[in-house]
């Protein structure tokens, strides 16, 4: 197959008419014209963070949830430090599957798009993903980008039409190379061809299609991807792209007939052929910020989170063709991988798809949301069964840091209900020198609390910039068990009021852990943003004192004014979070 595409790529190059685009062969972005290329730097806080836009043949599932939940963390984080940017996610609502798959459940595919692309705009405002933009694929703004998108194309010599012959499967809406796909029995007996990678029927279709030089973009795409390691993140990932790119990398049909597809963009000025459902796809990461007029202020810091399945779409067919348009490729891509439900794939055959909104029910929005991310580690599947979600979200939410809360709040321990006074004679800075005068009270256990919490915000930003929300979180809640030890290790409960210097210590006891208390909620709003803010609330923290920014720890220990000091708690709203109680057997919510 490889030498067919190849030898229809020399022929359709020679009859062509004679367009030297402007890219070439040159290194891929600085060399795109200025006109098009925009400015070399976007302004400062100016970030694009996208979600693939989610196939709406379905409802959405637990793996649709953690693409956006990764987005939203991320984006909460760097609004936390008061940058500006966008949220984009949406629904791709083209191509055969759709087409075929409304028309099964007796819909036309626009009312069927309509109902899906509605389900995911109410799953995600019932998680609380905090998106900018909500784009579906079947508004005039996208329809006209994408038009502009194909005719620079065109205009720039990139596109020509070939017969093209070969295994389609129509599930995951592309060609397949013989390499791609195997024969195998099906439960009568019955052998199919199926697609090796996700075991879909695949069919031999041969039709004339619009292709794409995408094999001329293989040099270039390994000039762009060893520019920087963290294009694509994590690094398994890179190396897999390395890998195909180490292959041959033949041209790609980037049209359908449209006598087979009709519910799709048609190709501008042939109506015969509908475009690439994928070509429409990813132009929605440019329709989002304004293109074809008013992208250069956002274009290309970008940075796309997509599951492992889309990887080859988003780094080798769209950096490919955003080259050929004379655009930059996207700054990063984040890529994460799926979610299996007790050791197997989800399937709706098998009746163990996980329905998210049932999830919420059951766990809470804000403890399902902590649980996704705690445990998702993008670079390997995800397990998901119930027992683990309740362990997990007791332990962590319930008993360390609820319990945290409620030790340090409780009226028998803090009776003032206020932010109590820190005595530097209890806890001072010098350490040696004031133990041997006898002041002071910290252990060297104490200090190394202070030590990590102090270092915590950065340790947790560099986290979340390097698409590890899962560490973040591990290192707040490890912080969050040391203070409980310290807590334990010094029982305030015992210390006497009627002493004087037993109160100054009592009080410094509790001063520190509330400061330690305020810096996980601060940290935790991009994660469980409701019971972070509880928590804030509880310590009185305001609204407009929750920024990272100008964040600060343990003032006092510093030598320098606490503006909580003093201060009145706020009210008691009850448990940070009541303990989830195992559910009683039932399905997963299959869809």
């Amino acid at each position: 197959m490889r030498r067919r595409l190849l030898l229809l790529s020399l022929a359709a190059r020679r009859s062509s008419v004679s367009l030297q685009p402007r890219w070439g062969r040159r290194c891929c972005c600085c060399c795109a014209p200025a006109s098009v290329r925009g400015p070399s730097g976007s302004p400062p806080g100016r970030r694009l963070l996208s979600t693939p836009i989610f196939y709406a043949n379905g409802s959405p599932h637990i793996g649709h949830l953690y693409s956006a939940l990764l987005a939203d963390a991320l984006h909460r984080h760097r609004q936390l430090h008061e940058r500006g940017g966008r949220l984009a996610t949406g629904t791709d609502e083209h191509g055969l599957k759709i087409q075929m798959t409304a028309a099964a459940a007796g819909s036309l595919p626009q009312h069927f798009c309509d109902r899906v692309s509605a389900e995911f705009r109410g799953l995600f405002a019932q998680a609380g993903i905090s998106y900018t933009d909500f784009i579906r694929t079947t508004e005039p703004r996208h329809r006209r980008a994408v038009e502009h998108f194909w005719a620079t194309l065109r205009d720039r010599g990139w596109l020509y039409r070939a017969n093209y012959e070969g295994w389609y499967c129509t599930a995951e809406e592309t060609f397949l190379a013989a390499s791609q796909v195997t024969e195998c029995p099906d439960t009568q007996g019955n052998r199919h061809t199926v697609s090796l990678e996700s075991g879909h029927q695949v069919h031999w279709t041969k039709e004339e299609n619009y292709m794409f030089k995408l094999s001329e973009f293989r040099e270039p795409l390994l000039r762009w991807l060893q520019e920087s390691r963290l294009t694509v993140t994590p690094e398994p990932f890179y190396q897999q792209v390395l890998q195909w790119l180490k292959q041959d990398l033949p041209d790609l049909s980037v049209s359908r007939d449209r006598n087979r597809l009709q519910w799709g963009i048609p190709v501008p000025g042939d109506s015969t052929q509908t475009i690439y459902v994928w070509v429409d796809a990813l132009v929605n990461y440019l329709t989002v910020v304004g293109y074809p007029e008013a992208h250069h202020d956002w274009w290309p810091a970008a940075c796309h989170i997509v599951g492992k399945d889309i990887l080859k779409f988003h780094v080798i067919y769209w950096p490919a063709l955003l080259m050929a348009a004379g655009l930059d490729p996207p700054e990063q891509i984040f890529v994460h991988s799926h979610w299996t439900v007790q050791g197997q794939k989800m399937s709706k055959s098998l009746g163990n798809v996980v329905d998210p909104r049932a999830c919420f029910q059951q766990y809470t929005v804000d403890g399902f949301r902590y649980f996704l991310l705690r445990q998702g580690v993008p670079d390997r599947d995800c397990d998901y069964y119930d027992e683990k979600v309740i362990k997990l979200v007791n332990s962590e939410l319930a008993d360390v840091l609820g319990g945290l809360l409620n030790r340090c709040t409780a009226p028998s321990l803090n009776p003032s209900g206020t932010y109590p006074r820190f005595s530097e004679a209890c806890f001072p800075r010098a350490v040696g020198t004031q133990n041997r005068k006898g002041l002071g009270k910290a252990s060297t256990e104490d200090y190394k609390l202070v030590s990590s919490v102090k270092e915590l915000p950065l340790q947790v930003s560099s986290y979340f910039e390097g698409f590890q929300v899962y560490k973040a979180l591990e290192s707040i809640v490890d912080c969050a068990r040391q203070t409980n030890g310290f807590m334990q290790r010094h029982k305030p409960w015992k210390l006497s009021r009627e002493d004087p210097s037993q109160q100054q210590w009592l009080d410094t006891i509790l001063h520190v852990t509330l400061e330690c208390l305020r810096i996980y909620g601060l940290l935790l709003q991009p994660v469980i943003p409701t019971i972070a803010d509880k928590l804030l609330s509880r310590l009185g923290v305001g609204p407009s004192e929750r920024s990272l920014r100008t964040l600060t720890f343990l003032s006092r220990y510093q030598d320098e004014q606490c503006p909580f000091e003093g201060r009145y708690l706020g009210p008691d709203t009850g448990l940070l979070f009541p303990k989830l109680e195992k559910p009683k057997a039932r399905n997963h919510g299959g869809l």
